[in-house]
């Protein structure tokens, strides 16, 4: 993770602050508990069991360290502070598909954690590093913009930008 400053807003920040509080007094517990159990079957050398957990361990000391730095990076945005004369984090913005002629709610956040889709807004959550949002983020509604996808060039018409 590079060292910038990344914008969240507070529902992100509490988001990453349970995820990481759960991972130190839950998840750390469980896999100290798994180890424990796999010293117990003999020779760690060749215990499956045993190397499982080392490398969960491992994969949750990462998470934590990511958490960790990114709540150490993190500028917090209120939702008073999210514009909506133009698309910004924190923003909903709701899009034309021209080619498909879909409408498509996003939602703009500093980074994406659990789920794809926001159940609040019923909005898809994507970064503001995405492809999607790099294009929409600091336009205003009515202007069309262009996104180089794998698929092949997109057209989105911004139609709506609102706070959540």
């Amino acid at each position: 993770m590079e060292n910038k400053e990344i914008v969240l807003t507070k529902e992100e920040l509490t988001e990453i602050e349970a995820k990481l509080e759960y991972l130190k007094s839950v998840r750390r517990r469980e896999i100290s508990e798994q180890i424990k159990q796999a010293r117990g079957f003999g020779d760690i050398t060749e215990n499956a069991e045993y190397d499982e957990a080392k490398n969960e361990q491992g994969k949750i000391e990462g998470e934590i360290a990511d958490a960790e730095n990114l709540l150490r990076l993190a500028r917090i945005i209120d939702n008073d502070e999210i514009d909506t004369a133009t698309v910004s984090v924190g923003a909903r913005v709701k899009v034309l598909d021209v080619g498909s002629n879909e409408q498509i709610d996003y939602l703009i956040t500093g980074m994406v954690l659990g789920s794809e889709n926001d159940t609040k807004t019923k909005a898809r959550k994507i970064t503001s590093e995405s492809p999607v949002a790099k294009a929409l983020l600091g336009k205003k509604a009515g202007r069309t913009v262009t996104v180089q996808a794998p698929g092949g060039a997109l057209k989105l018409k911004i139609l709506e930008i609102t706070r959540v």
